[in-house]
């Protein structure tokens, strides 16, 4: 996988509506995302993390392989990149999405 430009949170908060908004600031998804993998466990972590929103991404022991935290703007956005881009990532096969909740 090529290499990209890495910036944690790269996504603009301007586009958020007022609604969207707690106490004047952007609400953003944050989630972990839990990745069974057919290769290296570390070499799909380490592509992982050169992704934008991924703000780790460890291999592990147990049922999975990988274990991702990453924020988006909003569940869209949340989608979008485990969707299009943590699943593409070579040796990727399976993904479960745990969104971090503020109860």
């Amino acid at each position: 996988m090529a290499s990209e430009s890495r910036s944690q949170h790269n996504f603009d908060y301007n586009a958020c509506s007022d609604g969207d908004r707690r106490g004047g600031r952007p609400v953003a998804v944050s989630a972990y995302i839990l990745i069974q993998a057919t290769v290296s466990a570390a070499n799909v972590a380490s592509d992982i993390r050169t992704l934008d929103g991924v703000e780790s991404a460890d291999d592990v022991s147990g049922p999975y392989d990988v274990i991702v935290r990453a924020t988006a703007p909003d569940m869209d956005g949340l989608g979008q990149l485990v969707v299009a881009r943590i699943q593409s990532v070579e040796g990727v096969t399976r993904t479960l999405t745990c969104p971090v909740v503020e109860l």
